[in-house]
């Protein structure tokens, strides 16, 4: 049968590590999950709730219009007054498949086959085939420590058609303040380059918060998702922002490639967002699996780190220990029965020396997936 090159992208990493340990576990094993990012709590208590009530009622649960439920959209838009001080038009607000469906809406608005667009390195890796997949280029930018593994204007190379920023980042949890998240927007403007900002950490800091690109601009696309601070991984559904000029355009595509978002995740996340007590309870959780990584995983052995600002992940350097990242996790999966995530998936140059650790689940496992890592660093 024929195929497609556009089709040929490399393997999400970290469902690879997760099947692994499923099937450790399917053996018998206990396993440590630091490698997923995914919070260990489920959708919020009011979410679920909704959704009972609404199916014992006998809603139809069938297809609601392309751009997502009115009430949904204008929710999403009251958000960015609350959290921002944004008055922002729900017109604005696409409501989509995950945060993945708003790439894929974005990607194909924005670019044509063969165009460039940048991201930072590390970075989230779907982007990078999601690219592929149609037919566009994607040109690593490799970041620094000194700028916190956030890309600066000067790095960005002049023809690039698009970049994508994400603050918090994926995987490293570091933040963009005001000042550099408008240095790149204001680069990408000067050069016809549109700027994609992904903010599906946002809720999820420590120190200070998270920064809108729509507190900077309107020319702009963010994304966001339902997945990370209103803990709803598998419900898949998330939200974007669009100029307003654009609004029909995005419609169409999404009625295409589609048709609506499900009808029942979208119930769900109206009243997530409603579960305020719940969230920040969450939100307290990490904050103290954040404590205990910093101070465990240094006990342990892995010393290169950066406090992440939001998000709930360590990025590690272990030049120090390994360069192989791939099989140095496979080690400690297979000895400590802790899975977590070889850096390759983020950095594709630099990723064989780093690894990322997850604190999205709950305390006790934590402390316990830290004390297998310090026996297993003590054993080499």
């Amino acid at each position: 049968m024929r195929s497609s090159r556009r089709s040929e992208v490399d393997p999400f990493i970290v469902m690879d590590v997760m099947e692994q340990a499923r099937v450790a576990e399917a053996a018998g094993r206990d396993i440590v999950h630091m490698e997923v990012g995914q919070p260990g709590t489920p959708a919020p208590a009011g979410a679920r709730a909704a959704l009972a009530e609404a199916m014992q009622g006998g809603a139809a649960m069938g297809y609601t219009v392309a751009l997502g439920l009115p009430a949904l959209r204008a929710r999403i838009a009251r958000l960015y007054r609350d959290w921002y001080g944004i008055d922002l038009n729900p017109d604005r607000v696409i409501v989509t498949p995950g945060s993945s469906g708003a790439f894929l809406l974005a990607f194909t608005r924005l670019f044509e086959a063969g165009d460039r667009v940048g991201l930072g390195l590390p970075g989230y890796p779907s982007y990078r085939q999601i690219l592929k997949a149609l037919s566009l280029e994607p040109v690593g930018i490799e970041s620094r420590m000194a700028h916190r593994l956030q890309p600066v204007p000067e790095d960005l190379p002049a023809d690039l058609a698009g970049l994508i920023v994400a603050s918090p980042g994926n995987p490293s949890g570091t933040m963009l303040d005001r000042a550099a998240l408008a240095a790149l927007i204001e680069a990408c403007a000067a050069n016809g380059t549109a700027f994609v900002s992904d903010e599906i950490y946002h809720g999820i800091q420590y120190e200070g918060r998270a920064v809108s690109a729509l507190e900077i601009s309107d020319d702009i696309v963010v994304i966001n998702s339902f997945s990370k601070y209103f803990s709803m991984t598998g419900w898949r559904i998330g939200w974007m922002v669009v100029p307003e000029t654009e609004i029909r355009a995005y419609e169409r595509l999404a009625q295409n490639l589609f048709i609506c978002p499900s009808h029942a995740s979208q119930l769900a996340a109206l009243a997530a967002m409603d579960c305020d007590a719940e969230l920040q309870a969450n939100l307290a959780v990490y904050t103290e699996n954040r404590r205990l990584m910093l101070d465990g995983l240094p006990q342990a052995g892995f010393t290169r780190i950066a406090p992440p600002d939001g998000a709930f992940y360590v990025y590690a350097d272990i030049s120090d220990l390994t360069d192989d990242s791939l099989t140095f996790a496979q080690e400690v999966l297979a000895q400590a029965g802790v899975a977590v995530t070889p850096g390759l998936d983020f950095d594709p140059n630099r990723g064989a020396r780093t690894l990322r650790f997850s604190y999205a689940t709950s305390t006790p496992r934590i402390a316990e997936g830290l004390e297998r890592l310090r026996r297993f660093m003590a054993r080499r």
